[in-house]
């Protein structure tokens, strides 16, 4: 596999040529929480600590990652595994102010309770101030949900240089889209909830580095946390990624196609998607992603707007996360999110791009009515 661009031919025969006669084509789900072990220990011993059903899931990651993977039961599991697997107390961590807002409150509530020192800044200015007095840097690429760009490469590099770890969030445009760890970054965290288990049925993270000292810590931390994922949850998204490759790309390409519908349309006042010419992410954008991601925000004349538009467009469901085969849409600001009240984070899903566009057209259109 090169680094640049995974072979998910691969990926769906990764197991299958490392079958026996007889062996199940589809992977096994293994429930047991214990397993034979007379005499010495050896291979699965207990299941807070080993399953073949992770260990395959793990297997696939690592393959789309090329790096070594540790599965956990949602994104926030593996966020909070790379965090405490790399700070101590008196440690600097830096954050994106505009990032997913769960890791803002892990950092913000708990880690400065246990004494790291925790800064935040824009993505659209990450780099200002330099990181010559941080320990750890966590990034994520694009924000969510503004769809900020932060330029890996170059902050990677600048952390190495003066002996700090990045961490970067990858969840949104996972490994199709996105390669952190080729551009030198340190950790991938991502939450494969999203597009890799792919139907809106199961919460499922992972941490991938080639550092091995780091992964180490990444393994025990989760041993003596339990933050293990249910075999169940496993089995699913091992089962989701064999589809993801078709369902990304379709997604992606669609979300290309909208994204330029909706530049143009009467009802958007501003829309940020990397994918068009003139957004100021473009240029980076272009350089680190290979694919544009399938998320799109797009910002309507105020709440009573952007609720409307979410609630009567009948393929969209209005839901918080992202990633699934159905389209979906949520009025960021009812969290939090320092975003005006009509701004609209959009998850395209698989539907044929021109059903899905004359519904929002006709949900928009209504706005103006």
């Amino acid at each position: 596999m090169t680094r640049t661009s995974p072979r998910f031919s691969d990926l769906l025969h990764l197991r299958g040529n490392e079958l026996k006669r007889g062996d199940p084509v589809a992977l096994p789900l293994v429930q047991s929480t214990m397993f034979h072990q007379p005499g010495t220990p050896e291979g699965p011993g207990y299941g807070r600590v080993d399953n073949p059903t992770w260990e395959a899931l793990e297997h696939a990651l690592s393959h789309l990652e090329d790096a070594s993977c540790k599965v956990f039961p949602s994104g926030m599991g593996a966020i909070s595994a790379a965090l405490f697997a790399t700070l101590q107390s008196g440690a600097k961590l830096l954050v994106p102010s505009d990032g997913y807002y769960v890791t803002r409150v892990l950092s913000a509530e708990f880690l400065t309770g246990f004494g790291v020192d925790v800064t935040e800044r824009p993505s659209a200015t990450f780099s200002e101030g330099g990181f010559d007095r941080f320990d750890v840097v966590f990034l994520e690429s694009p924000s969510n949900p503004g769809l900020d760009v932060i330029d890996l490469a170059t902050i990677a590099a600048e952390v190495r240089n003066r002996g700090g770890i990045t961490i970067c969030d990858n969840t949104t445009m996972t490994p199709l889209g996105q390669r952190p760890l080729d551009l030198g970054v340190d950790v991938v965290v991502a939450s494969d909830t999203k597009s890799p288990g792919g139907h809106s049925d199961v919460l499922m993270g992972h941490v991938a580095t080639r550092n091995t000292a780091l992964l180490d810590r990444v393994e025990t931390w989760r041993k003596v946390s339990g933050a293990i994922p249910g075999p169940q949850e496993a089995w699913l998204v091992h089962r989701g990624l064999e589809t993801l490759e078709v369902r990304f790309d379709r997604m992606c390409s669609s979300a290309q196609v909208i994204a330029e519908r909706l530049a143009g349309h009467p009802a958007v006042t501003a829309v940020r998607y990397p994918g068009l010419p003139d957004d100021p992410a473009h240029t980076l954008a272009r350089r680190q992603m290979t694919r544009m991601g399938f998320l799109i925000s797009l910002t309507l004349a105020d709440e009573a707007a952007a609720e409307r538009f979410i609630n009567t467009c009948p393929l969209l469901r209005p839901a918080t996360s992202f990633g699934g085969v159905h389209s979906s849409a949520e009025r960021r600001a009812r969290w939090g999110d320092d975003v005006a009240p009509g701004f609209v984070r959009l998850s395209v899903g698989v539907e044929p791009v021109e059903e899905l566009w004359a519904a929002l057209a006709t949900a928009l259109a209504a706005l103006q009515g």
